[in-house]
């Protein structure tokens, strides 16, 4: 693993509107702090009380599975999850009105400084707890498998390829019979996560062909533009020659591109995305449990899938309440724990989290606690 010295340790959903609110519950202590790590999650001891969580719309999917796992392990706790958005999540936490946020982005600069002032001891923890492949998605009659280089991608997206016949996709598929017939992009019209980790994928990895930063919203005009996830699949699904971007998940039917990785294409898969994360390093100049990561979207290491969102998990250390301490801390043991990350992969084809990344982010829950 490529990681910083202070850890080697490293490791898709549907949007949907509204509050989750399921019951649960799990249990910890001063003395038995993050009784939620184990391979079950939760301990003995019975909590209660009301958990509230908002942000990534990604992460809903997850959040079902996770509230429903940990109902079954107690009944004493509400969780409550708005999916907001990643930076509606950020934003409610930085201002106190949720215990933790879900985002696919880390806090920036300017947020982390807002969200140790937040946190009563100034210190928060960043957990990469969710992992799914982003997979480019197509419907064109006759091409059931596709593989497109980096630069084909953005060029495509970039408009700059405009045919489905052209000489860069026909290099990538020579033994492809590719019909003449014009390639209709499609992308989200509204701000994105999805986007965000899209573009920077394309920014990293497509160089020249890509001459646009990193952005939750699109930077191309023209093509076609749909809201939300189910609008882009819907899109790409209702014509013939389409191509767009969406959680793996919500493929259905449609053609997967296999992505260009070093000497090699690889199919977007939750092992892919997975490997991905575990080659990338920890983002410099962070708090101890601030795992936050600069995913390696130019890898070429064989067997890793590059397109992949990560979205966080993002609380205080220290809270000023002695309840929410031990509920934050004792839900977020169960996320990590074997059985949630399952429970997750089910309900959102998620890729669960390694081992090594386990134990470190139970490092981190372990130390949350009640300031003072």
């Amino acid at each position: 693993m490529k990681l910083s010295t202070r850890s080697r340790a490293v490791a898709l959903s549907t949007a949907l509107a509204g509050t989750l609110a399921l019951a649960a519950c799990g249990a910890s202590n001063e003395e038995n702090a993050g009784g939620g790590g184990g391979s079950t999650g939760g301990s003995a001891e019975e909590l209660s009380g009301t958990l509230v969580g908002a942000g990534a719309s990604s992460q809903q999917a997850a959040m079902q599975g996770w509230t429903a796992g940990y109902s079954g392990v107690q009944s004493g706790v509400t969780v409550n999850y708005d999916p907001v958005g990643s930076g509606g999540g950020r934003e409610q936490f930085i201002a106190g009105g949720t215990d933790f946020a879900g985002s696919d982005a880390a806090l920036d600069e300017e947020e982390l400084a807002a969200a140790q002032e937040r946190c009563a001891g100034g210190e928060i923890f960043e957990l990469p707890n969710y992992i799914a492949p982003i997979a480019v998605i197509y419907n064109l009659e006759g091409v059931d498998e596709l593989n497109l280089a980096p630069a084909t991608v953005a060029g495509i997206f970039n408009q700059q390829i405009t045919n489905w016949n052209d000489p860069a996709i026909a290099a990538d598929n020579p033994d492809a019979t590719l019909p003449d017939q014009a390639i209709t992009p499609v992308n989200r019209s509204d701000e994105s996560g999805t986007t965000e980790n899209f573009t920077e994928y394309l920014a990293a990895a497509a160089a020249d062909a890509w001459p646009h930063e990193a952005s939750g919203d699109w930077p191309v005009a023209g093509g076609e533009a749909a809201q939300g996830t189910s609008g882009v699949v819907s899109a790409v699904s209702g014509g013939n020659g389409t191509i767009g971007y969406a959680d793996l998940s919500q493929a259905g039917d449609l053609g997967v591109v296999n992505i260009g990785v070093g000497e090699e294409f690889v199919e977007p898969t939750a092992e892919a995305a997975a490997a991905v994360v575990e080659n990338s390093e920890t983002l410099p100049g962070r708090g101890q449990y601030d795992f936050a990561i600069e995913l390696a979207r130019d890898t070429t290491e064989s067997g890793s899938y590059p397109i992949v969102l990560v979205s966080y998990h993002i609380g205080c250390i220290e809270y000023d309440d002695q309840e929410k301490a031990d509920l934050v801390r004792d839900f977020m043991g169960y996320v990590i724990s074997e059985e949630g990350q399952q429970a997750a992969a089910e309900a959102a084809g998620s890729a669960p989290i390694s081992a090594a990344l386990r134990e470190q982010a139970q490092g981190a829950i372990d130390a949350i606690a009640t300031a003072g």
